[in-house]
């Protein structure tokens, strides 16, 4: 493995060793070997290969064959053949003997091995390395939910104090974000398809030439594919239907875009004058070139920076959703990209997972409860405004409950530093017609008014049913 060329496609910084099997350079027709196999297989079994042929596919043969790298390949293509699929049977014909070689890629065209070979790619990667690390980032969430269940927040919308949640509520929405995404990633993985179904999709070679009628119940496709742990794509051209794929990366994107979410709240929270949340810091670590004080969020700004990465890769495989006719090659060389969608997803995860002393970084992230009361007692006077407002309403103010509390009693809480309950109760000397109101508003409600560190609604119930939903779903 040392010697081969195992690049990913992409920016060379960002490498996940995890999926240098699956992409990496050297071993990207490793899956076109085995839907070659699978044929020769299958011609073998239906009678149209000659049974003493068949035997010379032994497994040291299929295993010459399945090492066979992208640089031999493509050296020949460039040398040879002006043609990829060609150059592998021109190189596949070398390993094997005459009387097999002659049967390379017979009944097939270039896109039967190459969207197929991708679709395993895909797959592979995505159950041997996405979804297992999906799986572990949702499992570390949960228990951080259940922890932090109860930690008051300050909730925020428009980048202002909004109404006291927790900390587990905040990071239940995360985690269902993620969760549902990665629902949507099982779908799509589960829905992508082969195809064995000639040069325009019309099984042409499998029927005029005798192939078809010799299969039984099972197509020839069928066939091919039941040895790949495929099924066909009901229709085909030269090509795949691009929409199988297309939405299985668009969940991975969108699975990205939660993962961001994450990396854009947690680097907010981690500013110098909030500090609700730290990121681990590390010995040997710098946070800055020349400013030996900082901590800066660089796991977060990561986050959110694969996000952009992927968003705009995501175009490219918007603009393979088109081909002229049943086939062109305009999307070929745009579709060698694609995998790039998968390696910054599993960057980001690797982000989370990353150890050090045997935690992950998502785990050794700390919450600063202190600084979470400290900053909502910045605006705990005001806070309960909403409450208040439709408690005189319900209570019978016939006035604009809301423009009473927005322009006379808020502005006398802030100047004052009183909390709204305290301003309400003055005000109800000043005016009969608030104090009729004031007074109708049930006790436990004016105690509630009093305590905005109680205002929290659902966030501990919702929080808990989050993480309860999501680990029954993972069990």
């Amino acid at each position: 493995m040392s010697e081969k060329n195992l690049m990913l496609p992409g920016n060379p910084r960002y490498q996940p060793k995890s999926l240098q099997e699956y992409f990496g350079y050297d071993n990207l027709y490793r899956n076109v070997g085995r839907v070659e196999i699978a044929n020769l297989k299958v011609m073998a079994e239906i009678g149209l290969m000659p049974q003493e042929t068949a035997e010379l596919l032994t497994s040291e043969v299929v295993k010459n064959i399945l090492a066979l790298t992208t640089t031999q390949i493509e050296e020949t293509e460039r040398r040879v053949t002006k043609h990829d699929i060609r150059a592998w049977v021109h190189e596949a014909s070398k390993l094997v003997s005459p009387e097999l070689a002659r049967w390379l890629h017979v009944m097939l065209t270039s896109y039967d091995a190459l969207d197929t070979a991708r679709t395993l790619q895909f797959l592979q990667a995505h159950y041997q390395v996405v979804q297992p690390a999906v799986v572990r980032v949702m499992r570390i969430l949960v228990g951080l939910v259940r922890t932090h269940a109860d930690t008051l927040q300050v909730g925020r919308t428009h980048g202002q104090h909004a109404l006291p949640i927790t900390v587990g509520f905040w990071l239940a929405t995360l985690l269902y974000r993620i969760f549902y995404n990665y629902q949507k990633m099982q779908l799509h993985a589960s829905e992508l398809v082969g195809k064995i179904s000639g040069a325009v999709g019309a099984c042409n070679a499998q029927v005029g030439l005798g192939a078809l009628e010799k299969c039984g119940a099972l197509s020839y496709e069928e066939r091919v594919l039941e040895k790949l742990g495929l099924k066909p794509a009901p229709i085909s051209t030269q090509i795949l239907p691009p929409d199988p794929l297309a939405y299985y990366l668009y969940s991975c994107a969108m699975l990205s875009a939660s993962l961001a979410q994450l990396g854009r709240d947690c680097r907010n929270l981690m500013r110098t004058e909030i500090n609700e949340v730290a990121e681990k810091f590390v010995p040997g670590q710098s946070g800055s070139s020349t400013m030996a004080h900082k901590r800066n969020p660089v796991n977060f700004e990561n986050l959110e920076g694969m996000w952009i990465r992927t968003k705009n890769e995501f175009g490219k495989v918007m603009d393979t959703l088109m081909s002229e006719h049943q086939r062109d090659l305009t999307g070929s060389s745009v579709a060698r990209d694609f995998p790039t969608i998968i390696v910054n997803l599993v960057q980001q995860l690797n982000t989370l997972l990353r150890e050090d002393q045997g935690a992950t970084f998502l785990e050794n992230l700390s919450f600063n409860k202190e600084a979470c009361v400290q900053n909502f007692g910045l605006s705990r006077h005001v806070l309960l405004s909403e409450p208040l407002y439709i408690a005189i309403q319900m209570a019978g103010y016939t006035g604009d409950g809301h423009d009473l509390v927005n322009h006379t009693l808020v502005p006398r809480a802030q100047l004052s530093g009183k909390l709204l309950a305290e301003v309400a109760t003055e005000y109800a000397q000043e005016s009969t017609v608030f104090a009729e109101a004031w007074n109708n508003i049930p006790a436990d409600v004016v105690a509630l008014l009093y305590k905005p560190e109680l205002y929290t609604g659902l966030a501990v119930r919702k929080a808990l049913q989050i993480a309860a939903l999501v680990t029954k779903k993972l069990d």
